[in-house]
């Protein structure tokens, strides 16, 4: 390791929420079946990661068709998956903070019509993984994910990224965009990232559509608050559900505290197009990047 290099904290902790978060993620994916609940899956993925000791980095996302990012379901959703839905299943474990996020797509019910658009961002993310290198430009990596979506006819979504991840914060401040020219930072070595590419055969844009049931604290409450600092010390700066509001008492005091908190839309393709997307947390190494959440 170089002296330039930062490398996080805890690595080993790293490494195990990574393959948390991936097998969570598969159990996503094996679940998005033509009847199921979305909140049912949401909560089937969230216990998966806590019975395996640790705790969700944030809501299970499940966002489907033209929805790119940022839907959960809240407590009273009870709309069913069907044959043909495209659902984006986006997946974060933590331990101790160290933050791992994954995600992948499913043509529900096993159909074919959108095969190319997952193709897609399977080929995306497999070729941004391949440019990461240390000292390496991250437009590289920009590059390989927009030529492989172009490859297949399709458009990388020009305002969502990869990033970087620090212990406690999901975006860490280093954005890796899907489109080339945006970028002219480089790779550290031992740096944690994600590359996510998202492919769409609509416009390559996003709008913000409805509250999608996820907030996080912009900033901490104030001292005499007891019970929203409580939340805060659950929390800290990453996203979570009203789902995983433990009593009336934490709901009301969210409610109170409705001032600290961000919150975030859903975003929805704005040409009206599919999106699907793929995602690994990977280790920027002296000899490229090591994918942390593998398959099980």
């Amino acid at each position: 390791m170089t002296a330039t290099e930062t490398p996080p904290p805890g690595l080993d902790r790293w490494r195990e929420a990574a393959k948390i978060a991936a097998g969570a993620r598969e159990l996503g994916i094996r679940l998005a079946v033509p009847g199921a609940k979305r909140r049912e899956i949401a909560e089937a993925i969230e216990a998966f990661v806590r019975e395996r000791g640790a705790e969700p980095a944030f809501p299970a996302n499940l966002s489907r068709n033209r929805e790119a990012a940022h839907y959960t379901p809240d407590d009273e959703d009870d709309a069913q998956l069907v044959a043909g839905d495209l659902l984006k299943v986006d997946v974060g474990a933590h331990l101790d903070g160290a933050v791992a996020d994954t995600a992948d797509t499913v043509e529900v019910g096993g159909g074919r019509r959108q095969a190319h658009l997952v193709a897609a961002v399977h080929d995306a993310l497999a070729a941004g993984v391949r440019a990461v290198r240390a000292g390496g430009p991250v437009d590289e990596v920009s590059r390989a994910i927009a030529g492989a979506i172009h490859a297949r006819g399709l458009k990388p979504v020009r305002d969502l990224t990869g990033h970087s991840i620090e212990r406690y914060v999901l975006h860490a401040g280093k954005s890796i965009p899907n489109v080339p020219g945006l970028s002219d930072a480089r790779f550290v070595e031992g740096e944690i990232i994600a590359i996510e590419p998202f492919a769409t055969n609509g416009e390559g844009r996003i709008a913000n559509g409805p509250f999608g049931h996820i907030v996080r604290f912009r900033r901490s409450p104030p001292a005499d608050d007891a019970e929203l600092g409580r939340l805060f010390a659950r929390f800290r700066t990453l996203p979570f559900t009203l789902r995983w509001a433990r009593s009336p008492e934490e709901r009301s005091a969210l409610e109170r505290g409705r001032r600290l908190l961000q919150m975030y839309p859903v975003f929805v393709e704005r040409g009206g197009g599919l999106v699907a997307q793929a995602e690994h947390t990977v280790l920027v190494g002296s000899g490229g990047a090591e994918v942390l959440t593998v398959a099980p």
